[in-house]
Protein backbone atom coordinates (compact mmCIF):
# COMPACT_ATOMS: atom_id res chain seq x y z
CA UNK A 1 0.00 0.00 0.00
CA UNK A 2 0.92 3.10 -0.66
CA UNK A 3 0.31 5.88 1.97
CA UNK A 4 1.52 9.06 -0.49
CA UNK A 5 -0.89 11.77 -0.19
CA UNK A 6 -0.99 14.39 -3.37
CA UNK A 7 0.14 17.44 -2.20
CA UNK A 8 -1.63 20.77 -2.76
CA UNK A 9 -0.08 23.70 -4.36
CA UNK A 10 -1.65 26.97 -4.07
CA UNK A 11 -0.91 30.07 -6.30
CA UNK A 12 2.11 31.61 -5.51
CA UNK A 13 2.08 35.08 -3.30
CA UNK A 14 3.86 38.21 -4.63
CA UNK A 15 5.60 40.36 -2.21
CA UNK A 16 6.30 43.70 -4.31
CA UNK A 17 8.76 46.06 -2.50
CA UNK A 18 8.93 49.80 -4.31
CA UNK A 19 12.04 52.39 -4.23
CA UNK A 20 11.81 54.93 -6.11
CA UNK A 21 14.90 56.50 -8.64
CA UNK A 22 14.62 60.78 -9.01
CA UNK A 23 14.84 61.80 -12.64
CA UNK A 24 14.90 65.51 -12.65
CA UNK A 25 12.41 66.76 -15.80
CA UNK A 26 12.93 70.93 -16.05
CA UNK A 27 10.12 73.09 -15.59
CA UNK A 28 10.41 76.57 -17.26
CA UNK A 29 8.57 79.46 -15.94
CA UNK A 30 8.98 82.35 -17.99
CA UNK A 31 9.06 86.12 -16.90
CA UNK A 32 8.35 88.97 -18.56
CA UNK A 33 9.78 92.33 -17.37
CA UNK A 34 7.59 94.92 -18.66
CA UNK A 35 9.42 98.80 -18.60
CA UNK A 36 6.61 100.87 -18.79
CA UNK A 37 7.23 104.60 -19.35
CA UNK A 38 4.05 106.69 -18.67
CA UNK A 39 4.01 110.50 -19.69
CA UNK A 40 2.73 113.20 -17.88
CA UNK A 41 2.07 116.42 -18.49
CA UNK A 42 3.11 118.61 -15.65
CA UNK A 43 2.84 122.54 -16.11
CA UNK A 44 5.92 124.60 -16.58
CA UNK A 45 5.15 128.60 -15.96
CA UNK A 46 7.19 131.29 -18.00
CA UNK A 47 7.21 135.05 -17.10
CA UNK A 48 7.28 137.17 -20.07
CA UNK A 49 8.47 140.59 -18.59
CA UNK A 50 7.97 143.65 -20.65
CA UNK A 51 8.84 147.12 -19.92
CA UNK A 52 7.14 150.61 -20.31
CA UNK A 53 8.24 153.93 -20.31
CA UNK A 54 5.76 156.64 -19.46
CA UNK A 55 6.12 160.29 -19.68
CA UNK A 56 4.19 162.18 -16.89
CA UNK A 57 3.47 165.88 -17.83
CA UNK A 58 2.87 167.68 -14.37
CA UNK A 59 1.86 170.48 -15.88
CA UNK A 60 2.95 174.08 -13.61
CA UNK A 61 2.33 173.68 -10.30
CA UNK A 62 2.27 177.03 -9.43
CA UNK A 63 -1.17 177.22 -10.69
CA UNK A 64 -2.81 174.80 -8.62
CA UNK A 65 -2.70 171.62 -10.61
CA UNK A 66 -2.18 168.36 -8.44
CA UNK A 67 0.26 165.74 -9.48
CA UNK A 68 -0.40 163.35 -11.34
CA UNK A 69 2.14 161.09 -11.29
CA UNK A 70 2.55 157.29 -10.85
CA UNK A 71 0.97 157.30 -7.21
CA UNK A 72 -2.41 155.61 -8.27
CA UNK A 73 -0.95 153.52 -11.02
CA UNK A 74 0.67 150.06 -9.95
CA UNK A 75 1.90 147.20 -12.14
CA UNK A 76 2.29 143.68 -10.99
CA UNK A 77 3.85 140.89 -12.08
CA UNK A 78 1.92 138.07 -12.76
CA UNK A 79 2.37 134.57 -12.42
Amino acid sequence: MNNCVKPICCPPEYCVQDYYTQRFVPVIHQVVTIRRQNVIDVPQHYVQETTRNLVINQGFQAQGVQNQGLSNQRLFRRY
